[in-house]
């Protein structure tokens, strides 16, 4: 019994000489980020206020290579794609350490009027599907990156101050075209982790709607799989007054649409997330036209392998049989990148940065390995799939007077790819550095 006292004992004095030290380096973490927030903001003011889609994100790469070369830090830009960004911070004996930010935006009007909001347009065809060489989409970082850049920046800032404190290298990496996919495989096809230090552990970050400040770290499988397409029914043309001399593919479509929708329902099994989305059906060009083709784009959802091979084949199928029963031609198929698979966070290492999180953040949110995984995708794990060990945070950026407002208004907050999304810039940056730094110093801190 003594000595199970004894050890009890000694247990709790290192946790909380742990928790010291930690709560030590999170007061400086604080100070120096107060310090250094001014300068962040102006940095992500540019970059939201001119952002730019997947592999056409030169000025954003060469912004933050710039502020990377003031750091310190051996810069690559161009990496196995052309707008990849690789930063290497070496700094003695040590633990390499990876973390990611993404770099590009998406194909949609900013509504937020922030003074300096986006009004940046560029031609359609910057975004994969798109054939007119006439049109324009106006573009914004409607989901974040422009937060994550500025937290990835920020926290090597920090770790580069405190490098008395850690040893090891950091590796930086700025992923383009991380929501059109592609830009991480092209990195570590190239040989990322070849020519550059591997990564023993890696972390990221990704704001969302949840109230400002707020830290979860799901623990186990923490996004979806997910595979997106172009679908093209085919047809006959005709007068709207003479639809028999026709084959509609509008009919097609829309019956795709509804008999889709029962693989959902009747084939997977309910108790496994899966969602098949349409979210764009083109076409004809007047109302007394019967057209030759009708164009949708859908993505499909999913967690399991299994579910998702489930959705895929079915998909196919119905495609298939709904264009055999209009007596049509073979429909066209077209898969947009490779799709993204899910994610799963290290247990153990949650369990190693905890205590320092905890010290240094008030209700860090622990969620279990039992809860489903969000539907929301990520590329991030195609490098976890390479064998760096990871934790993926979620980082909220809900100002109090956004949710009071909503509230008031009746309304949902506005969250990612909402045209009215806007994190509070300051809390969201600063915490999303400091639980990168944070991370970092605990498996990088010198003892």
């Amino acid at each position: 019994m003594k000595t199970l006292l004894a050890n009890t004992t000694a247990l709790m004095l290192v946790l909380q000489l742990s928790a010291g030290t930690a709560y030590a380096a999170s007061a400086r973490l604080d100070r120096l980020i107060d310090q250094k927030y001014p300068e962040l903001e102006k940095v992500y003011k540019e970059v939201h206020a001119n952002p730019e889609l997947g592999f056409h994100e030169t000025r954003t790469a060469k912004r933050l290579a710039a502020e990377l070369e003031k750091l310190g830090f051996e810069v690559t830009v161009g990496f196995g794609a052309g707008t990849a960004l690789v930063g290497v911070f070496r700094n003695g004996d040590g633990p390499t350490i990876m973390l990611r930010t993404e770099l590009d935006a998406l194909p949609m009007e900013e509504k937020t009027g922030l003074d300096y909001a986006s009004r940046v347009q560029v031609p359609a065809t910057q975004w994969p599907g798109n054939t007119d060489e006439t049109a324009k989409v106006f573009v914004a970082h409607s989901c974040g990156h422009d937060i994550h850049m500025a937290s990835w920046l920020g926290a090597a800032q920090l770790l580069v101050e405190m490098k008395d404190d850690w040893h090891g290298t950091l590796l930086l990496v700025g992923e383009p075209a991380e929501e059109i996919g592609g830009g991480a495989t092209a990195m570590l096809k190239a040989g990322l982790f070849e020519k550059f230090p591997k990564p023993d552990f890696g972390f990221a970050m990704h704001v969302n709607g949840d109230p400002a400040g707020k830290i979860t770290a799901k623990d186990g499988a923490f996004s979806g799989n997910s595979d997106t397409f172009d679908l093209t029914f085919k047809g006959r043309g005709a007068h709207g007054s003479a639809p028999h001399l026709s084959i509609d593919p509008i009919v097609q479509g829309a019956r795709f649409v509804t008999d889709i929708q029962a693989v959902v329902s009747r084939e997977k099994d309910p108790r496994e997330p899966g969602v098949i989305t349409v979210g764009s059906f083109q076409a004809g060009t007047a109302g007394n036209i019967i057209p030759d083709q009708a164009k949708l784009k859908l993505t499909m959802r999913s967690t399991t392998p299994e579910t998702r091979k489930l959705l895929l084949e079915a998909m196919q199928r119905v495609a298939k049989t709904t264009a055999q029963s209009a007596m049509a031609p073979e429909p066209e198929l077209l898969r947009i990148g490779g799709g993204a698979v899910a994610g799963t966070n290290s247990s153990e290492l949650i369990g190693d940065v905890r205590p320092a999180l905890d010290a240094s953040f008030d209700g860090v949110v622990y969620v279990p390995t039992a809860v489903q995984p969000t539907l929301g995708v990520e590329t991030y794990p195609e490098f976890i799939e390479a064998g760096v060990p990871s934790i993926f945070y979620w980082v909220g950026g809900t100002s109090p007077e956004q949710v009071e407002k909503a509230s008031q208004e009746n309304r949902p907050v506005p969250s990612n790819h909402s045209p009215f999304f806007a994190p509070a810039p300051e809390t969201s940056i600063k915490t999303g550095a400091k639980v990168l730094a944070i991370s970092v110093l605990e498996k990088a801190g010198v003892d």
